[in-house]
């Protein structure tokens, strides 16, 4: 029995809507007129996060994602609406339960001559998966049994049990390596990938030239890139410049030290520079959340109700009316945001800022407050400095908690440290934000389940696991959204997540650069590679 890829789809399709944003309008990308060939130009570009490492499959800070995506393909894209799209694969779907498909495009070679066939796909599966890479990738393969490649073209997966959704996250998510340059270097997780061996070798539109840390990262252009209109891309390189701000980002830009913004402009700014003379501001359908995220690691937040009296201490319409700007709108503190339409259920309300009703619920749990009205306990906050915008709302976030007696102590850290921080759990309460939230059976798998890639709750309820589990195996579409929303109601009752807006974002450019394609969230938006590849100067 043969499943069409439309129905692995189901889960995962998210229908656009329209988020109540008072921002202005923005230009439509590659409204200016200009030359769409390849140029001789460079594309300047601006990030407030170093890079990580260069290792596609583990990636931990945004720029890893934004350069490395420029020289190692996904097999699919995503739409704005969130589903998926062809790309390196062509077809994809289900044989049988517990056997899934790509059949990949035969017209693709790396960099080096060697052409990239489903070898490449199978060998990077089963390396990701044996050898337990850290990150997002791997965690998409929790029910992968093993990757075969039956022809140059076609990918074949052994499930071991039924899995709904893992055919299209894998896809989206899942990078492909060249076989014959990471497997003589041992474990796929330990590979640095680094170019001290003199060379990186990718299929994407741009592949590495040159870096210093902590300054530029320099990629020159793919003579033959297939995926792209016209199979060259445009610019003759791009450069990633580092700076420390996004304010001193912005200055760049209106300088013309950089052309592009990769990450997305603070809410205040977006009305500004969309009035800027030489600058365009381009919108990106946000998929994504920002949330608090309570470490059940910590016995004091191992307590439900010390986690619902957080929960009531946060001021959410102030956050979104004073530092989103009105640009971001209420899930109802739901896993299962507005944009899920099928899935969303208006039942689930968002947590009441009730001082009085935080106090009541930490008396609950066992706690006296002092003369001064203040619990004797306190909470660390982390969050990433590179961060603007949480970095406004923690501070909002410790005021009002101290209006129901709460103390919050913030961490703001630099983002690699952050990022470090929170894989080791070294936190009580992490503030932050996920780019792409598409598919719910996914999501919850991977943020609460035991052992999840991102559980920064450290959850582990029978009963959640139970439903998660459950959805894992369900094609149905109308009995998996039953199921889901059973599951978020869990998630929303314990706090096992708060979730606190989602909202679309923005992207400032050059006006003397056209053709750039938005695609949804930060991870994303503008400078996703068909973007960059697209990318020309206006004549």
């Amino acid at each position: 029995m043969k499943y069409s890829k439309f129905l692995a789809l189901g889960a995962a399709t998210v229908l656009a809507v329209g988020l109540a944003a008072c921002a202005p309008s923005a230009p439509e990308p590659g409204e200016s007129s200009g030359s769409t060939g390849p140029s001789d130009e460079t594309l300047s570009i601006g990030t407030t996060t170093d890079v990580v490492n260069f290792n596609p499959v583990l990636g931990n800070s945004r720029t890893d994602s934004w350069i490395t995506n420029l020289m190692y393909p996904h097999l699919l894209s995503i739409s704005d609406d969130g589903t998926k799209e062809a790309h390196v694969a062509t077809d994809w779907g289900y044989v049988d339960d517990t056997t899934g498909f790509y059949e990949i495009r035969d017209d693709l070679t790396w960099s080096d001559g060697e052409p990239l066939t489903a070898e490449d796909v199978a060998w990077t599966l089963n390396a990701v998966k044996r050898d337990q890479a850290p990150g997002t990738f791997y965690g998409q393969l929790g029910n992968l049994e093993t990757a075969t490649a039956v022809s140059d073209t076609r990918v074949e997966l052994t499930l071991t049990q039924p899995d709904s959704s893992i055919i299209d996250e894998i896809g989206f998510w899942g990078v492909v390596v060249p076989q014959h340059v990471f497997e003589p270097k041992g474990s796929i997780a330990e590979f640095a990938n680094d170019g001290s061996d003199g060379r990186w070798v990718g299929m994407g539109p741009f592949i590495m030239s040159d870096f210093q840390v902590g300054q530029h990262y320099t990629l020159e252009r793919v003579e033959d890139y297939p995926l792209v209109d016209g199979g060259v891309p445009g610019p003759a390189e791009v450069v990633y410049r580092v700076y420390p701000d996004v304010n001193t980002e912005i200055l760049a830009l209106q300088s013309g030290e950089i052309d592009v913004i990769a990450n997305a402009l603070p809410p205040a700014q977006v009305e500004q520079l969309s009035s800027t003379d030489g600058l365009q501001v381009i919108e990106a359908p946000g998929l994504g959340y920002a949330h608090l995220v309570y470490n059940m690691d910590k016995p004091d937040l191992a307590k439900t109700e010390v986690r619902q009296a957080l929960a009531h201490a946060v001021d959410y319409d102030a956050i979104r009316t004073v530092v989103l700007q009105g640009q971001a709108v209420s899930t109802g503190s739901s896993a299962l945001m507005p944009v899920l339409a099928k899935y969303y259920d208006d039942s689930v309300t968002e947590y009441e800022f009730d001082p009085e009703k935080s106090r009541s619920l930490m008396e609950e749990a066992g706690y006296t407050a002092g003369s001064d009205g203040t619990f004797p306990v306190s909470f660390r906050l982390i969050y990433s400095l590179q961060d603007s915008v949480t970095s406004q709302w923690a501070q909002m976030v410790k005021d009002s908690a101290a209006e129901a007696g709460i103390t919050i102590a913030l961490q703001g850290t630099e983002r690699n440290t952050y990022l470090s921080m929170t894989n080791e759990g070294d936190y009580d309460i992490y503030a932050g934000n996920f780019a792409i939230m598409d598919d719910p059976v996914t999501n919850f798998a991977l943020s609460y389940l035991p052992g999840g890639a991102i559980n920064y709750t450290h959850v582990d309820d029978a009963d959640l696991n139970a439903l998660i589990e459950e959805g894992m195996v369900t094609f149905d579409e109308d009995e998996k959204i039953s199921i889901m929303r059973e599951a978020n109601k869990i998630v929303h009752e314990q706090v096992y997540d708060n979730i606190m807006y989602t909202q679309n974002l923005f992207f400032a450019a050059s006006d003397e650069w056209a053709g750039f394609i938005s695609k949804p969230s930060e991870l994303l938006s503008i400078v996703n590679p068909l973007s960059l590849a697209s990318a020309h100067p206006v004549e």
